[in-house]
């Protein structure tokens, strides 16, 4: 997945659990149980492989690698808390200079790599040079254009040293930006910022096993059968803020069926007590545990955050006409999406684009229509626009049971205004590379997102900057707008906190003014664990349980 689409994500839940700030948690779990030190937490997923290679991860800090390596800074998430960013290697979260165009990092004393050697401001420099490396693309890579000369470099194998980043000496390293960056501490968190000693890299094995720096480190990996992680001795706990390192081992069962793991669970026997599964509930297993009253006490269930919307094509057609966009704004049936995606248990409306728990974050709906949509003010539009019964839109949609069941909401709704709508069911592995080329053909997608990190840049930037129209780009509205450009620069450049809030804010605002974007619903995401699993929650963001302080306990 390229950042966080979560319509890709439905099927691919447990690979994305290898990713919004939250407000406060959802619905607890086991939150609330504290385990002690000791046994085997066991995790489900759906996963046919888990690549632990930072530099091809897209991985939360709190999930996965999380475990194994740790990063410049990290995510501390807490239950009822905000999400912030702490350092973890480093001694703070980075010292900007150069108004924000140059940001420094200490390490910490005494940080040793699993084998016992110390760890390097060089290894951290060499960890994020071999992200550029054309066989290791895949993971985030938001510094790869923020970095001077990251957009030509082709990483360490080829192209020798990044001179962007400097290493004054052992315990220093030093970034400098093409522009200034606010968000550059969250940048530091990511799994490109792990180090890598250079003596032991191997693009092609290194993924199988890499060398730890957290609390756990690989016992085994097999492919489509099992990862198990045992306890790093060389992991310092005075040096780590955020990870407890609760279980003894941790094992990763792949390739579980979501409907099989979710029945085992829910029975609650055997090693089912110390496991949880990776992959949020569907409507048909959260309907399972809802039958339990046992099984429903340890759901952990996250706060609305991630968003579904319905991008609409301003490029294409009738819906270049600002009337007609507005149109398909009010004509939405949000109970039947809702409805859809498995009531309010799974969602709740949306009306803005930055998703709730972000900072900044403000409360708007400008096109105001209940629940169920205004058609009156649809067809109202569409008459002062000259298309009051000519329009046939095509919605593009994963071909999936789930979403074609939301496309079919959808498609009801916007009928009610006279417009006729064809579902177009796309190939799952291939829609969003199909929808982010240069020329597609569709006037409606329905798509999802989850920033890669709390801010309302990861809200914004990705779905809405004109550069990322076409060529991989997610700007599925093909929406392009100087002033929003302008917009977006300047909150990204803005280094104070509470200032590029308010210019996110106003972008958020100043884009839906052109309606390029239906924003449809904010996801609730549900987990379940065993009743042994302890300190199980999901905060709105991410909303995903926190791997790194589960433990385990009768």
């Amino acid at each position: 997945m390229r950042r966080r689409h979560l319509a890709a994500a439905i099927t691919l839940a447990a690979t994305a659990a290898l990713v919004l700030t939250a407000c406060s948690g959802g619905s607890s779990g086991n939150a609330d149980a504290s385990g002690s030190t000791g046994g085997t937490l066991t995790i489900l997923t759906s996963a046919t492989q888990i690549n632990l290679d930072p530099a091809k991860s897209q991985n939360l800090a709190i999930t996965t690698l999380g475990l194994i390596e740790r990063r410049l800074t990290t995510w501390d998430i807490e239950k009822g808390k905000p999400a912030k960013v702490v350092p973890d290697l480093a001694t703070d979260t980075g010292t900007a200079s150069d108004g924000g165009k140059t940001w420094t990092y200490t390490l910490k004393d005494g940080l040793k790599f699993a084998d016992g050697t110390p760890i390097t401001s060089q290894d951290i420099k060499y960890g994020v040079e071999r992200s550029f490396a054309p066989e290791l693309s895949g993971g985030l890579s938001y510094h790869k254009s923020l970095l001077v000369g990251g957009d030509t470099y082709k990483g360490p194998y080829t192209g020798g040293d990044l001179a962007s980043i400097e290493t004054p000496n052992d315990k220093t390293i030093v970034f400098h930006l093409n522009a200034p960056y606010g968000d550059w501490p969250w940048i530091a968190s990511m799994p490109a910022f792990a180090p890598v000693p250079k003596a032991k890299d191997d693009p092609q094995t290194y993924g199988e096993n890499p060398v730890a720096t957290g609390p756990y480190k690989v016992a085994s990996n097999k492919q489509g059968t099992a990862l198990e992680l045992v306890r790093n001795t060389n992991w310092s706990k005075s040096t780590d803020p955020v990870r407890t390192a609760g279980p003894d081992k941790i094992v990763f069962k792949e390739s579980q069926d979501v409907s099989t793991s979710t029945q085992t669970l829910i029975s609650d026997a055997g090693s089912a007590k110390t496991s949880f599964l990776a992959t949020y509930l569907g409507a048909a297993e959260l309907n399972l545990v809802n039958k339990n009253p046992e099984a429903k006490k340890r759901l952990a269930t996250s706060e609305a955050g991630p968003i579904n919307y319905l991008a609409m094509n301003t490029q294409r057609g009738a819906l270049k006409d600002l009337q007609v966009r507005q149109a398909i704004e009010y004509a939405v049936d949000s109970k039947a999406f809702i409805i859809a995606q498995g009531g309010p248990q799974a969602a709740i409306r949306a009306t803005t684009l930055i998703t709730p728990g972000i900072p900044g974050r403000v409360e708007y709906d400008l096109y105001p229509s209940g629940d169920d949509g205004d058609v009156a003010k649809a067809k109202q539009l569409l008459a002062a626009a000259g298309h009051a019964s000519d329009l046939n839109l095509v919605l593009w949609v994963q071909n999936d049971s789930s979403s074609l069941a939301q496309a079919q909401a959808l498609q009801q709704g916007i009928e009610r205004a006279g417009v006729k709508v064809t579902i177009k069911p796309v190939d799952p592995n291939t829609i969003y590379t199909d929808a982010t080329g240069d020329n597609p053909d569709y006037d409606l997608i329905l798509s999802s997102w989850q920033p890669d990190f709390p801010s309302a840049n990861g809200n914004i930037q990705p779905l809405f900057d004109s550069s990322q129209i076409g060529g991989g780009g997610f700007n599925l509205a093909r929406y392009s707008n100087p002033e929003v450009d302008k917009l977006i620069a300047q909150a990204s450049a803005t280094v104070d906190p509470t200032a590029a809030q308010a210019l996110w804010a106003q972008a958020d605002k100043r884009i839906m003014q052109d309606a390029p974007v239906v924003p449809l619903t904010y996801a609730k995401q549900s987990f379940l664990a065993g009743s042994d699993v302890k300190d199980f929650f999901v905060a709105s963001f991410p909303a995903y349980p926190n791997y790194l302080t589960v433990t385990l306990g009768q």
